[in-house]
Formats: C-alpha cells, sequence, structure tokens
C-alpha cells in the first residue's frame, strides 16, 4: 500500500548508479521506491547503498510511485 502523498518516511538506500544518477530506497515496510538525483535534498547527486535517509512518496513516471525529497 502506498502512503498518502505528502508523508514522510524513513528508509535505506538500496542502490545507487552514479553513472546513471539514480537508486531505490527502500521503506519499512519492504516496498522499494525508485529516485533520481536531482531528488536529493543535499545537492551532492551522490547516495551511499546503506544509507539511512528520509523521502517522501510522489507519482512518477511511467505511473509508479517514486522516492522524493531524498535526504
Amino acid at each position: 500500500m502506498t502512503p498518502p502523498i505528502g508523508t514522510r518516511l524513513d528508509g535505506v538506500v538500496t542502490s545507487y548508479d552514479d553513472h546513471a544518477g539514480f537508486g531505490e530506497v527502500q521503506a519499512p515496510n519492504g516496498a522499494t521506491y525508485w529516485f533520481h538525483c536531482t531528488r536529493l535534498l543535499d545537492g551532492t547527486r551522490h547516495a551511499e547503498p546503506g544509507q539511512r535517509v528520509g523521502f517522501g512518496v510522489v507519482p512518477g513516471h511511467a505511473g509508479r510511485w517514486e522516492a522524493a525529497d531524498v535526504g
């Protein structure tokens, strides 16, 4: 089940591709959400797998839910 838009969740970055600039974050309920480096709050355009982050869930491309404001 997807949380309501605007809900802030805690999670862990499970993967990140520096070259492509995208990754995935996993919520405590096991759901994973794709994100692009432009969605990182710190502006670094890099996320480390295993890093604990907070994030919001927003409607994304191709009808899937994505992580936003990751940091």
